[in-house]
């Protein structure tokens, strides 16, 4: 069970859920290398990644020695980046229309309006693909408008041929959106908003398979058991947590169970009309002595709806709410003033600086929560949730039945 323990974790695993993320899980094991070692150098203890010796996900292991204690941590990636790749193909103009067709599910239902009274920030990033696709088309107009103008001086039908231009102009912004994520963001948001907040068909059906394979790490001779969300991943991990739950599926005397949500952006979600499953589950997890939950945000994370409570600010909070722990990552207090000035304006990097090191670390260390001696629970036995936490329900849809 999830009750805090002060016996030391000798062997922990971790599942770790990623958000909407095209890309192969290496790079999360590349900068957990990375970043650990920075971590451990400048925290005094030692992090060493190797190779995961056993079958199954992509994943990779860690030995750590911290306060005197050694620690065998195996990582699992809960990948599901072959979906994200696989809702992201399509063309310039399906992308144009994907985008009409979110703003309206956002704008229509208000839930654009009420997301904007709890956090600009993750409102704004989420404006930020429609405007500058908008801004793109409107530079191809306008360049096929004055090549028009010239042609026109030529015969007054050529003006017309301006128009060839555009495609070009559009697939230049498109081969640049590494730099740019107009279209990755646009396909983020819309593949939530697509079924109005409901999984598709295929999410639900990874999800399942998340859940048995969690499930079956509560039943080895581990400590504990820790699955940690990021971005999106933090409301998929929210599901398929209450699914183990409500199934019956954590053993009496088995591992502890610990619940990590990182940089979360659960109410894009749970605000929409047809969330009814993510808010009951918000709702069932909220309550729940079988696991630890803690919430780590941050107000310089402009992606994340920073120290809002999930379950409070999405209408489902019950008298006896218990999880989850909102705590602030303090970015403006944790990273010296040059750190914070170099990451300030990088606000993709700054999203995933919870799962990095911090070079003034306050109580959150993500290293010493995935490969330390200490349980969630055990760490934040005694932690008060931050003051600046926002609690008030704020979703127009708080339905929990389809």
């Amino acid at each position: 069970m999830s009750s805090p323990t002060n016996a030391p974790v000798t062997r922990r695993r971790v599942f770790y859920i990623p958000g909407y993320d095209p890309i192969h899980p290496r790079r999360y094991r590349e900068l957990y290398r990375k970043e650990g070692a920075e971590q451990a150098g400048l925290s005094g203890y030692a992090l060493d990644l190797s190779a995961r010796k056993s079958q199954g996900r992509y994943g990779w292991q860690v030995d750590a020695q911290i306060d005197g204690h050694d620690i065998h941590t195996d990582f699992d990636v809960l990948v599901w980046s072959d979906i994200v790749r696989d809702s992201m193909e399509r063309g310039i103009v399906g992308t144009y229309l994907q985008m009409i067709r979110t703003a309206w599910t956002y704008i229509a239902s208000g839930a654009l309006f009420r997301l904007m009274r709890l956090r600009k920030g993750p409102v704004i990033a989420a404006l930020y693909p429609v405007g500058f696709l908008l801004v793109q088309l409107l530079t191809a107009l306008a360049l096929a408008y004055a090549i028009g103008r010239l042609l026109a001086l030529l015969h007054p039908y050529a003006a017309w041929a301006g128009l060839a231009v555009v495609p070009p102009v559009l697939h230049w912004f498109k081969a640049k959106d590494n730099k740019l994520f107009a279209y990755y963001l646009m396909h983020d948001y819309a593949y939530s908003a697509q079924s109005n907040g409901a999984n598709p068909p295929e999410l639900e059906a990874r999800m399942a398979q998340f859940t048995d394979e969690i499930a079956a790490a509560l039943t080895t001779d581990v400590d504990e058991v820790l699955v940690v969300g990021h971005s999106s991943g933090a409301h998929l991990g929210v599901s398929i947590l209450a699914d183990l739950i409500r199934a019956g599926r954590v053993p009496e005397n088995g591992p502890t169970l610990s619940f990590l949500t990182l940089g979360q952006v659960v109410p894009m979600v749970s605000f929409l009309k047809n969330a009814h499953r993510l808010r009951a589950d918000l709702q069932e997890l909220s309550t729940r002595d079988e696991l630890t939950w803690v919430d780590v945000t941050a107000p310089g994370d402009g992606c994340a709806f920073a120290l809002c409570d999930p379950v409070g600010v999405s209408g489902v909070a019950p008298e006896n709410q218990r999880w989850p722990l909102i705590l602030s990552a303090a970015f403006t207090q944790t990273l010296s003033p040059e750190r914070w000035k170099a990451l300030r304006w990088r606000f993709f990097r700054l999203h995933f600086q919870y799962l990095c090191a911090f070079d003034r670390p306050g109580d959150y260390d993500y290293f010493q929560i995935t490969a330390g001696p200490r349980t969630l629970g055990d760490r934040y036995a005694n932690r008060q949730p931050s003051p600046s936490r926002i609690t008030r329900a704020t979703s127009g849809f708080t339905s929990m039945a389809a």
